[in-house]
């Protein structure tokens, strides 16, 4: 149950509506519309009598929310929710292009990329320190060194961090380098991860399960939500069908119908979606113009030799080249490629 009060409407009444939610069992989630304070009521699946709560004094509106997942919907945040990061910002008008290469692979080839990403427009830099991967003789990741080489580009350029989180556990020694805790398409329902990232109240960029509905995967960011850690982003990166000429199939539906439903900003991953290089432009124009606020993108100086998703990746001039091609399309529907951010010596995180 959603309940607003109204702008008129005091501490002390706000106050009482909130006992009388718990009194009852339920945990209470705050937000803001527009000035007005909004309470959910979240709880143990029984719903609550909207009568008794409707007569309250300062009580505007009270609403039973039409979904499972309470914070994730706008039925409780109308609003659009913008997410800031290290000078700039996740969500409204920007489009956020988050860009480099799949696995950290040494601190040159990192710093390297990351100048190389900047220059074309990328607003933060993506790199994969711990690597979950399907076969356990498969590159796994330079483990914490990668994640120091990732902070010294960091450091070198500006570029916000955004790297993979794969346990509950390393959850205090990423956020000793990153700026985004990226949970992954095998993570999803990782439930035991999902609360520690929310608790760590650090942005969280979370990508659909390959096997996903939409619902489900609303249901994994509302356990983020729930730690009152509102910084998600939810990350379309293909889900598995029958189709094998593509790594995957860009689920390019979910894009118009996560806009319409959530508030949470939402982020195209077309990299992993075709696992073709030749196809990411193609479908990063697609994910844009049906409404996506970003694209995290892997690129890579030298695919061919790429520790993992090499072929996938793109080359620096051809991430610039698509990059303009955003500038031109950006303001079709509405929005503008965010400039990166300046180095800041030390690398604020957002």
């Amino acid at each position: 149950m959603v309940i607003t009060m109204s702008l008129s409407a005091s501490a002390r009444e706000v106050s009482e509506v909130i006992a009388r939610i718990r009194s009852m069992g339920y945990d209470v989630h705050l937000s803001d519309d527009k000035g007005c304070t909004v309470i959910g009521a979240i709880g143990n699946g029984r719903p609550l009598d909207s009568k008794q709560f409707a007569s309250l004094p300062g009580v505007q509106d009270v609403t039973q929310s039409k979904h499972p997942y309470k914070i994730a919907s706008r039925d409780y945040h109308p609003d659009d929710i913008i997410i800031p990061l290290s000078g700039t910002q996740v969500g409204g008008p920007n489009l956020t292009l988050i860009a480099g290469p799949c696995s950290v692979e040494s601190r040159e080839q990192t710093i390297e990329i990351a100048h190389a990403v900047k220059e074309a427009g990328a607003t933060a830099l993506r790199g994969g320190a711990f690597k979950p991967r399907s076969s356990p003789y498969s590159f796994q990741g330079m483990g914490e060194e990668g994640l120091k080489h990732l902070a010294a580009a960091r450091e070198a350029t500006g570029l916000p961090i955004v790297t993979e989180v794969m346990e509950s556990q390393l959850v205090p020694l990423v956020c000793q380098y990153a700026d985004v805790l990226q949970i992954g398409t095998r993570n999803m329902q990782n439930y035991a991860l999902l609360h520690a990232v929310g608790e760590s109240q650090y942005p969280v960029l979370l990508k659909r399960g390959m096997s996903s509905t939409i619902e489900e995967w609303l249901m994994s960011a509302e356990y983020i939500l729930s730690h009152g850690n509102m910084r998600v982003m939810l990350c379309e990166r293909g889900i598995r069908t029958f189709e094998t000429y593509t790594r995957n199939t860009f689920d390019i539906n979910a894009i118009p119908v996560l806009k319409h439903i959530s508030p949470l900003p939402v982020i195209a991953d077309p990299s992993h979606a075709v696992g073709k290089s030749e196809y990411v432009e193609s479908v990063s124009l697609a994910a844009i113009a049906a409404g996506a606020d970003g694209l995290i993108l892997e690129v890579h100086a030298d695919p061919e030799h790429a520790a993992s998703d090499g072929r996938q990746s793109l080359r620096p001039e051809q991430f610039a080249a698509l990059v303009e091609k955003l500038r031109q399309l950006a303001p079709v529907v509405g929005k503008r490629v965010a400039e990166p951010v300046r180095a800041q010596g030390s690398g604020v995180r957002g």
